[in-house]
């Protein structure tokens, strides 16, 4: 550092000042250990039950799971990344100590780590911003608040503030703080204009501050106010060193501690929902900062959470489509959690701030109480999407939904949710349902984590015939004979979805590699999967290729799929009708071999078996035949 060695009495003074149970707290729930210590879960390696432990007798802290430790200088180092001396800084600012550096004594301010200066700017920015929604120029500001239900009040508890439309309020303000216009680039509260001079990010604009869960400002979230602002409705803070969008939420610094006490976290879309909420008492909310709710988010709520057996997240997503779509994503994640995840919409599809406006703080509150599990929300939205009030509607609804279901790890939730997939399908025979998603599970494991071939989202077939727990690598079997007809019509299928994916997508991508019965095909199939799919191929058009080749596994499976890929197809005009042809035939050959297969345990069955077992594989025959005949009748129309 270029202010010198920090005095060794001042490091001293600074460990001794800040306990070290009050900086962990900051970032994950703390619980009784016995003897003195405290526990949570570990904020540097995932785990289920708490390894992480904490002795504020003696500064220190250790996790016995993947062996951190050290004292309170160490855990701020780890968890955000910051120098030796920038940590001091940091603890010291907190505690009001003034260091003496060895050479020179007490260090100005541009002599100071990185991360100090860019949150410093932050927070000199955040209260310039706050200062400026008093002014005249932010009365559409004021009145954009007042109609949203919030007063000054309550402007003043989050933060609220607004950023002037000149071009360089900011940035001169911060100027004359000391901060060069490197540090201001760097911090993203301003930018590079086309005179060379740093100009402000933010203009004419009303102002979040986002702060991380140690309640430093590292961000802003800025709504545009005026008709003329050509830029998006919401612009946030681009990528910093202190600012990640995929590791802060918005509102954590004031829901952190009520989190942590009631075991249950709110997530709503936008910061007024987060603002109405806790204003209406909800104050476990929180909220993403332009972002989908993924991974790294799960990970900040699961420290504070403890991912004990009562805690709960729920979701309050808007009730149209992309709110819709915004909760299935989520859903994704769920066995990310211990906690239990539920979905909160409202009847009329409102969102927590207009619902406030319209019916008052109870309103809110009661929105915010779980109601609807997450995974029933999700299923209801796969079946939904399918005519139940068919054989094959239902064979399709199950096939997608059963791999879901799959996918929660605790048996006995998985066993009650499968039952309950039986009634939401309507299928009568729930044992039937239960072995489909326990087989599917099973599928799972095989493969590591990764769904059994054709079991993807919006899968819309019957179970097909898994010969081997893995699909194989590389292309392998019987010489491809193209006098032979299945071979001949996989071949085909492969092609279009090579040449002309946009003929037999999304359908294609629906399914198996095990519908294709010639062991190389199967691998072609399963590497445009893994390229993305013949969807993807409408999306990108001349790089799907590319991805396909680079998808493949070996050089051989590379050259297949090149050949598949310039070869040309079996007829001069190719259009929707030939592609439908070859999706079915494809489909109702495999159909027909699966029909075989359960026809022969329906044969061994009928000789002295299980009743119920008979039953089960009874219905499943009744199932396929219907779907075979629907094929054989309305061809496409059917898949």
């Amino acid at each position: 550092m270029a202010g010198g060695r920090i005095n060794d009495e001042d490091v001293k003074a600074v460990r001794d000042a800040v306990p070290i149970d009050a900086v962990v707290s900051e970032y994950l729930q703390l619980r009784n250990a016995g003897g003195g210590n405290l526990k949570g879960l570990c904020p540097f390696h995932d785990e289920k039950s708490p390894s992480f432990q904490v002795s504020p007798s003696k500064g220190l802290f250790h996790c016995f799971g993947c062996q951190e430790g050290g004292d309170t200088i160490a855990f701020v180092m780890k968890i955000d990344h910051l120098s030796f001396s920038e940590t001091v800084e940091r603890l010291a600012a907190k505690a009001g100590i003034t260091l003496r550096y060895e050479q020179g004594g007490y260090t100005p301010g541009h002599q100071r780590g990185e991360r100090i200066r860019l949150v410093e700017a932050h927070e000199l920015a955040a209260r310039f911003y706050a200062e400026q929604l008093g002014s005249p120029e932010a009365e559409a500001g004021r009145v954009f608040l007042a109609g949203r239900g919030f007063d000054q009040a309550a402007a003043q508890h989050f933060g609220v503030g607004y950023s002037p439309a000149g071009w360089d309020h900011l940035t001169r303000f911060l100027r004359g703080k000391g901060f060069t216009d490197k540090e201001l680039i760097l911090s993203g509260l301003s930018q590079d204009s086309r005179s060379g001079k740093p100009i402000d990010r933010f203009r004419g604009r009303l102002m979040w501050p986002i702060r991380d869960t140690g309640g430093d400002v590292v961000g802003f979230g800025a709504r545009k106010l005026r008709e003329d602002d050509n830029g998006p409705k919401y612009l946030n803070t681009p990528e910093t060193p202190i600012y990640r969008k995929s590791q802060v939420l918005y509102g954590i610094d004031l829901a952190k501690k009520e989190i942590a006490k009631s075991s249950r976290a709110v997530v709503v879309e936008g910061y007024t929902d987060v603002m109405a909420c806790h204003l209406a008492g909800v104050t476990t909310a929180i909220a993403t900062c332009g972002t989908s709710f993924g991974g790294d988010h799960i990970k900040i709520l699961r420290r504070l959470l403890m991912d004990n057996g009562s805690a709960r997240v729920i979701f309050t997503f808007d009730g149209d489509a992309a709110g819709q779509k915004a909760a299935l994503r989520a859903f994704e994640d769920d066995q990310k959690f211990a906690a239990e995840t539920y979905i909160a919409i409202a009847p009329d599809g409102m969102d927590p701030c207009d619902l406030r406006l319209a019916k008052g703080d109870q309103a809110v509150a009661e929105l915010a109480e779980p109601r609807t599990p997450l995974f029933e929300f999700a299923l209801r939205q796969i079946t939904g999407r399918y005519d139940l009030e068919t054989p094959a509607g239902r064979a399709a609804a199950l096939d997608e939904a059963a791999p879901v279901v799959a996918r929660i790890k605790n048996t006995a939730s998985q066993h009650e949710v499968a039952v309950q997939l039986a009634g939401m399908v309507g299928i009568l025979d729930t044992q039937f349902v239960v072995r489909r998603v326990a087989q599917h599970a099973k599928w799972a494991r095989d493969r590591g984590g990764r769904p059994a071939p054709g079991a993807r989202g919006g899968a819309n077939r019957p179970e097909q015939p898994h010969a081997a727990a893995t699909t194989p690598r590389t292309p392998s079997g019987p010489a491809l004979t193209l006098r032979n007809p299945v071979y001949r019509t996989e071949r085909e299928l492969l092609k279009l979805a090579l040449q002309y994916p946009a003929l037999v997508s999304p359908a294609f991508d629906a399914y198996g590699a095990d519908e294709f019965t010639a062991a190389p095909y199967a691998v072609v199939r399963q590497t445009i999967a893994d390229a993305g799919g013949a969807e993807q191929g409408v999306k990108t058009g001349s790089d799907y290729l590319a991805a396909v080749r680079e998808a493949a596994a070996d050089d051989q499976v590379r050259a297949l799929v090149t050949e598949l890929a310039v070869e040309p197809p079996n007829i001069r005009k190719v259009d929707a009708v030939y592609a439908d042809t070859q999706l079915v035939a494809v489909r109702l050959r495999a159909v027909d071999r699966r029909i075989a297969e359960v026809q022969g345990s329906l044969a061994r069955l009928a000789s002295g078996g299980d009743p119920q077992a008979l039953a089960a594989v009874q219905n499943e025959l009744w199932v396929l035949q219907q779907y075979a005949q629907s094929l054989r009748t309305n061809g496409a129309a059917a898949l």
